[in-house]
């Protein structure tokens, strides 16, 4: 495919992307003094999705999606880094999601709901992750 195809393929994607993210601000209740972001999006549903449980998910699909389109425009083969194990970049998101999730409840266990620092943490992984496993 040529570069303009892949261009177009890649703005459509991020338009998408943005429309339903554009959604999920507008299923955002609120009230006269603006968003209530930690209330529930749906009265009374099975799951408290609130707008960063959904903008969670979000994330994590637009990864997949992301990782999708290189795997397509940029095939690679799998490399040994320290773990002396075969990864792709698929795998190495797997790792780096995973180890997040017990960085996360590590952090919530040992010191309390405040994640800011937490997610740093998560950020310095996932860079050791994909630079050296």
């Amino acid at each position: 495919m040529t570069a303009t195809r892949w261009n177009t393929i890649y703005a459509t994607t991020a338009a998408v992307l943005a429309a339903i993210l554009g959604l999920l601000v507008y299923a955002t209740p609120r009230d006269e003094d603006g968003f209530l972001w930690f209330d529930p999006m749906i009265e009374g549903g099975w799951m408290a999705w609130t707008f960063p449980v959904a903008l969670f998910f979000f994330i994590i699909a637009c990864l997949l999606i992301a990782f999708t389109l290189l795997a397509i425009r940029y095939p690679e083969t799998p490399r040994t880094g320290v773990l002396r194990i075969e990864t792709t970049r698929g795998d190495r998101l797997f790792i780096t999601l995973l180890g997040s999730a017990f960085i996360n409840l590590g952090w919530l266990f040992l010191i309390g709901p405040t994640l800011g620092w937490a997610l740093a943490l998560c950020l310095v992984y996932a860079i050791a992750v994909f630079r050296w496993v």
